[in-house]
């Protein structure tokens, strides 16, 4: 497989429903094993699932402090709501993260939770957030993925007069380790949010496990792309799969066919309670031997 094709394996943790001590002891296992190669937590401000009184970890607080506890793994938030925190802010956060990684960064941002999803919907009246539609929080992602970026590499104050975003004397420093700026990972399916990929991602996760709507989306995602004269190939296709520990058989499947719809950076997802040994099972049974 030419590098162009190697696909990259990680796992997800979602901070819910679990004991810190449990995401950390899975962290530190995975980074000491190659074959995975990066490590996400979610950005939940309570319960999606489960028990909906349970407990919920913030993300960003956690991912600094598991990246203290860290050496090799890429790691990230997949993926941030812009509707929770502003866009300069949230870019001060993740240089932080990325300078405490030493430069393993992984920025994965998106428009924020489905209006549709009463679940996920509850917490934004929960911490006083406002929720506006899906329109207005599309276009907010565009706002701040333009902030963020200039924050990260300008290196003079500006002004910024947006729509969503308003900015006097911005300026960011220290800047991210990493340069021009951590790889950024933009997560949605919606034409509207497909269009501010093109714009503005290194990688594109595809929420959902549904490959023929993928390869849809990613055909759509294509068409973008040539509107604004971008190479589609320089944007790598991403997607979570649930980890099965009882048929593991079932999510090596998901990985062939996900491999075979041009996917090329796989987020495994865990489910607490971790058995022992957790991440030396996953890269034994579900990662494939190098060709």
């Amino acid at each position: 497989m030419s590098p162009a094709n190697k696909v990259s394996y990680g796992i997800m943790t979602a901070p819910s429903q679990v004991g810190l001590q449990d995401i950390l002891r899975v962290w530190r296992e995975a980074d000491t094993i190659p074959a995975i190669e990066h490590a996400w937590l979610f950005d939940h401000l309570m319960p999606i699932g489960g028990d909906p009184n349970g407990a919920t970890y913030e993300g960003w607080t956690l991912l600094s402090a598991l990246a203290a506890h860290t050496r090799r793994l890429r790691l990230g938030v997949l993926v941030t709501s812009n509707r929770f925190r502003p866009p300069a802010m949230l870019a001060k956060i993740a240089t932080t993260v990325d300078a405490v990684s030493g430069g393993r960064l992984d920025f994965g941002i998106g428009a924020g939770s489905r209006p549709g999803h009463p679940v996920a919907r509850r917490e934004y009246a929960a911490h006083g957030l406002p929720f506006h539609d899906a329109a207005h929080a599309v276009s907010a992602l565009a706002e701040a993925c333009t902030v963020i970026r200039r924050l990260w590499t300008e290196t003079e104050p500006f002004d910024f007069d947006g729509t969503h975003t308003r900015l006097t004397g911005a300026f960011g420093n220290p800047k991210p380790v990493q340069r021009p700026h951590p790889p950024v990972l933009i997560g949605g399916r919606a034409p509207a949010t497909l269009r501010v990929v093109a714009e503005h991602a290194d990688l594109w996760n595809y929420p959902g496990t549904e490959l023929d709507d993928a390869r849809a989306r990613g055909a759509l995602l294509d068409r973008y792309c040539a509107e604004i004269g971008r190479d589609p190939a320089t944007i790598t296709r991403s997607t979570v799969l649930p980890v099965s520990y009882d048929d593991p058989g079932s999510t090596r499947n998901a990985i062939e066919a996900a491999t075979d719809a041009g996917f090329r950076h796989l987020v495994l997802a865990l489910s607490p309670p971790y058995p022992a040994g957790v991440a030396r099972w996953l890269a034994d049974e579900l990662i494939p031997a190098p060709a």
